[in-house]
């Protein structure tokens, strides 16, 4: 994606000073509202995992982890993280949660495979949560319960930053709207899945959309996900398939839909077969953490990723992810930043 800048772009924060206080007010308050909102405790989260145990994520399955081998394990190769998804799991197990209770930590990542713009960095912060859930609460209610909950801590964020920043003025709807991913594509039949995003979110400003992963009429998921955490394949109450979905806002500044998370009910033994299946990676059931899912020795759960830098880039109004976090850009970018009256970091 082009870099975007904003005509007439300044930070309304004033200065680096306050910015910096801003960013550890959102990040202090959200995780706070979000810990409440679903009963999670923080945990501490590994940066790498063993190759070769299925620990860590696929993501959409093409990108490359950062790996390392390790003298003291007779050169054994260590992986950085995608994200926590996996490990968040049998995390869960090891502690013995019960239904209704989770976990959150701070996940720290590299993706050197991102195309490096506005909104994507090679550094990922994010809270990375999971709750575990009851299997009867394995449903597309209980995923909607949830993402409402999600939505109001990031709302009380928002207003208490106002409280101290009154040049930040709330701008989030009062209520997130939810579609799944094949009624946005009946809904925008000539339209790109971007587009589709584009137009619902700056219709009601905050949309969840459901079922990212699975197929649709058209032939292609709307967006691509791994096989073996989130459940994309299983049949809501209207016989849409997907129990997972990605939270977007409206992002004035850029001027589009604006990802803050991708969430969901993550797969039991019988939707980790079928995706494993339909994505050809029958393979992957004799990795360590599928035989443990397959062997029914996890929990439901429910889990996603909250990023951290974007959402403080939105609540405070930043053109940049730059401007939030510490990461490399290439010289070009930087310039036109610059220029643009964007300050990276």
């Amino acid at each position: 994606m082009p870099l975007i800048k904003p005509a007439g772009y300044r930070n309304l924060l004033g200065n680096v000073e306050n910015t910096e206080k801003a960013i550890k007010l959102v990040k202090d308050m959200f995780q706070q509202n979000l810990s409440a909102q679903l009963a999670l405790l923080r945990v501490t989260a590994p940066m790498v995992v063993l190759q070769g145990t299925g620990i860590n994520d696929d993501l959409n399955g093409i990108e490359r982890p950062v790996s390392f081998p390790i003298r003291d394990m007779d050169e054994r190769r260590a992986e950085v993280v995608h994200s926590l998804a996996k490990w968040k799991r049998l995390k869960l197990a090891e502690m013995g949660v019960l239904p209704g209770r989770g976990i959150y930590t701070d996940m720290n990542a590299l993706r050197p495979d991102e195309e490096l713009d506005n909104i994507h960095s090679l550094y990922v912060d994010q809270w990375d949560w999971e709750k575990v859930i009851a299997p009867e609460d394995r449903n597309a209610a209980f995923l909607r319960k949830t993402v409402r909950r999600i939505y109001e801590a990031i709302k009380v964020t928002e207003n208490r930053l106002y409280v101290e920043f009154p040049q930040i003025v709330p701008a989030l709807p009062e209520e997130i709207h939810f579609i799944h991913a094949q009624e946005l594509l009946d809904l925008y039949p000539d339209k790109t899945p971007k587009e589709r995003e584009n137009a619902i979110v700056r219709r009601y400003g905050a949309v969840f959309v459901i079922g990212i992963g699975a197929t649709l009429s058209d032939g292609a998921p709307h967006d691509g996900r791994a096989a073996d955490y989130d459940d994309w394949s299983t049949p809501d109450e209207n016989g849409y398939e997907g129990l997972n979905g990605d939270l977007l806002l409206w992002n004035p500044l850029l001027g589009s839909a604006f990802e803050i998370s991708s969430m969901g009910i993550r797969v039991d033994p019988q939707a980790l077969r079928r995706q494993l299946a339909l994505r050809g990676q029958e393979s992957k059931s004799e990795l360590y953490f599928h035989r443990k899912l397959l062997a029914g020795e996890l929990p439901c759960t429910i889990g996603g990723g909250i990023g951290q830098s974007r959402l403080c880039m939105y609540l405070l109004r930043k053109a940049h992810i730059g401007e939030i976090q510490s990461s490399i850009w290439p010289e070009a970018m930087r310039r036109e930043c610059r220029d643009a009256g964007i300050d990276l970091v």
